[in-house]
């Protein structure tokens, strides 16, 4: 058995916890939206078509803020297609995934799902084949309160109160030769840089997003946030990180270790930012919004075949996940909460079927995936501050990241909630004995512990068996000494007071 420890102490605060930290994303991808969070002839459906069921797991998984509406989707968008009398609605050539969208979900109907979500709107515009203009008209018909054509037209459909966006992202993964309308770090950096001026023209409270790499290992990456931020630094509060992961080769090891990489990936972005802020001798700090992460099984959808028809809502990068695949995941959130000082908002990339924590059966049930869990609990009971946790624990050799630690660990602490404390344990063969040294919280003993773990590190959840993996009591805490027996291969969250 393996021996670790640590100690938790108010004093070690990183930042306060940031809510947008569990933001997600909706994109038209897939089956996201259509038979994801929309289906008019659902048992579930809403009066806007909307599915309940899809409803209250999102209110479930405690997310803050989505990001709409892509993605690679919206580099060809045209959102003027989305609003107004929906049999009128042009349906439209989808070249991001070759699909074909109707249209029947647009900007309006977004905002009247967050609405119904409780969550906050975050909205994408696009700058592959548009550009300033087509923002600022967006802008105008989201935002302006009456008296112009755009506002008027919206209130005409049936919103009469601006919708009042504060978070705007300025085009997605412009870097990506894959990208509609692909630019140039100094060709983007310009076209971004002159979009957020005159939207802030419009109002100057906006919080804007530049493009950051889609990838730590895209060749351009470090010299594109350089370039892009000596044009943007002004003018944009965040600059973007985009990262997915998946086991390869049956590499377990490597894969659950996988924050290693992202933690590589904040850090050198962060350095970038302020090479640039002390070259422009600029005191403001720019944050990052890490708005796609997840584990993502891209190799397994290469099709190097061309297709020639052009679905609606198509099933596509529909991954079922593993308990593997959960603890990997809740290692990424960790080091995202690890780094609430300058990761102040995030997106799970996607919200439901297009790898996603929720999935659905056109006309059938919802379930949970095994990555729902990690997700909720942390939203739910992340609060306070973020305590900065240095484990002392056994390290592992791994073929990716060389040797990497057994336990990866962060906390939150606040006078009304306690202090919790999320850990992983990645040791593919053996449980970890973790003793918790606490004496700074006082008389703070552990209240509860719950482990997310199974004797098969491959078990999925499943339509017919949605709870086959779930967050279970984890009977082995001793309190003097106090320590928890983590499994191995497992998420567990542990709660003092």
């Amino acid at each position: 058995m393996h021996q670790a420890k640590l100690t938790l102490d108010p004093a070690f605060k990183v930042a306060p916890v940031n809510r947008r930290t569990f933001g997600t994303f909706i994109e038209h991808l897939g089956r996201c939206v259509y038979t994801g969070i929309y289906e008019p002839g659902h048992p579930t459906a809403d009066d806007d078509g909307f599915r309940r069921d899809v409803l209250d797991l999102t209110r479930e998984l405690g997310i803050s803020t989505v990001r709409y509406p892509g993605g690679n989707f919206v580099s060809g968008y045209r959102w003027e297609d989305g609003v107004g009398p929906v049999a009128q609605r042009p349906r439209r050539l989808d070249l991001a995934w070759h699909s074909t969208e109707t249209n029947e979900v647009g900007v309006d109907e977004f905002v009247r799902w967050c609405r119904k979500a409780g969550v906050e709107p975050m909205m994408a515009v696009n700058l592959g084949t548009r550009g300033i203009e087509a923002a600022l008209d967006l802008l105008e018909y989201c935002n302006h309160p009456s008296g112009t054509t755009l506002a008027d037209q919206r209130a005409a459909n049936g919103a009469k109160e601006p919708y009042g966006i504060k978070m705007w992202c300025l085009g997605n993964e412009m870097d990506g030769p894959w990208q509609i309308g692909h630019k140039t770090a100094s060709e983007y950096g310009r076209l971004a840089a002159e979009t957020a001026r005159a939207m802030r023209m419009v109002d100057p409270s906006l919080e804007l997003v530049a493009c950051g790499s889609s990838g730590s290992g895209i060749a351009t990456f470090g010299a594109w946030e350089a370039t892009v931020l000596e044009e943007t630094y002004d003018v944009v509060d965040f600059i973007s990180c985009h990262a997915y992961y998946e086991e390869r080769d049956g590499d377990l090891g490597s894969f659950l270790a996988s924050s290693t990489n992202m933690e590589y990936f904040i850090s050198s972005v962060v350095a970038t930012a302020d090479h640039v802020g002390a070259k422009l001798k600029s005191r403001k700090k720019i944050d990052i919004s890490f708005d796609e992460w997840n584990i993502w099984y891209i190799s397994r959808g290469q099709d190097n075949d061309p297709r020639t028809d052009w679905p609606v809502a198509p099933r596509l990068l529909e991954d079922h996940y593993h308990l593997a695949d959960a603890v990997a995941f809740g290692g990424l959130l960790i080091t995202l909460l690890r780094n609430s000082d300058r990761v102040t908002a995030a997106s799970l990339a996607q919200l439901v079927n297009v790898i996603a924590p929720i999935m659905t059966e056109p006309g059938g049930r919802a379930w949970r995936q095994t990555t729902f869990h990690p997700f909720a609990q942390a939203s739910r009971l992340a609060a306070g501050d973020v305590l900065r946790v240095e484990p002392v624990s056994p390290a592992y050799e791994t073929a990716q990241y060389g040797e990497v630690a057994l336990v990866h660990a962060v906390a939150t602490h606040s006078e009304e909630g306690g202090t919790t404390l999320f850990a992983v344990n990645r040791s593919t063969d053996e449980p970890l004995s973790l003793e918790i040294d606490a004496r700074a919280l006082g008389g703070a003993r552990i209240v509860e512990a719950t482990t997310l773990s199974d004797t098969d590190v491959y078990a999925r959840n499943t339509a017919d068996d949605p709870d086959r993996i779930a967050p279970r009591p984890n009977e082995n805490v001793e309190h003097d000494p106090m320590r928890v027996l983590l499994p191995p291969v497992s998420w567990n969250v542990i709660r003092l007071a």
